[in-house]
């Protein structure tokens, strides 16, 4: 109920010319598509470990995931923004990432984790930069929505190395392909 009348007004808003619409598209689309591929991460993920000691620690991430990608739904609406033509690939491609690292153990799932969040936290904060550079009252609701869910990006990421993701063999080379990966969706996702 009171969540609506916040996506009336950001709507009422983007019908009335106010914001930079090819900007807020943008940001909009890439975010959905970035919540989308992290939930399949998280499924994947759980469907190997979800019954292991480290399936209550990714079931949390994963729940604060889907309360980000209901957002991001949300906005879509709010904003008249489509979704990124990629997401059937993000649907298949997230789910084997996750499902892959976790096949390496607890400490592959935890590293896939690591990799994952503190690219998606830097392109967070790129688009906190770019908001604000733009007019950080008009945007003041995403902007907010943004800087909370880059917080909890930090904290799976955080989490990801208490539960020694550094320890994974070849953890740098593992680390460097899933954000060379993540780089390319981001890229991606911003545009078709």
């Amino acid at each position: 109920p009171g969540g609506g009348a916040a996506l009336r007004r950001s709507s009422t808003r983007a019908a009335q010319g106010g914001i930079n619409k090819p900007v807020i598209d943008r940001i909009i689309r890439v975010d959905h598509a970035g919540e989308f591929g992290a939930n399949r991460i998280y499924a994947g993920q759980m469907a190997v470990l979800g019954r292991s000691s480290v399936g209550p620690i990714i079931q949390q991430m994963w729940n604060q995931e889907k309360d980000h990608l209901k957002k991001f739904n949300e906005l879509m609406v709010a904003y008249r923004v489509r979704p990124t033509v990629l997401l059937p690939f993000w649907n298949v491609a997230g789910f084997v990432l996750g499902a892959g690292s976790a096949l390496l153990g607890k400490k592959g799932a935890m590293a896939c984790t690591v990799a994952v969040e503190e690219s998606i936290s830097e392109h967070y904060n790129n688009q906190i930069r770019t908001l604000i550079e733009e007019d950080p009252e008009k945007y003041r609701e995403l902007l907010q929505v943004i800087k909370q869910f880059r917080d909890d990006e930090q904290e799976h990421h955080d989490i990801g190395l208490e539960h020694d993701a550094e320890a994974t063999p070849a953890y740098s080379v593992l680390k460097t392909t899933i954000q060379l990966g993540c780089k390319a969706a981001i890229f991606l996702s911003e545009r078709i």
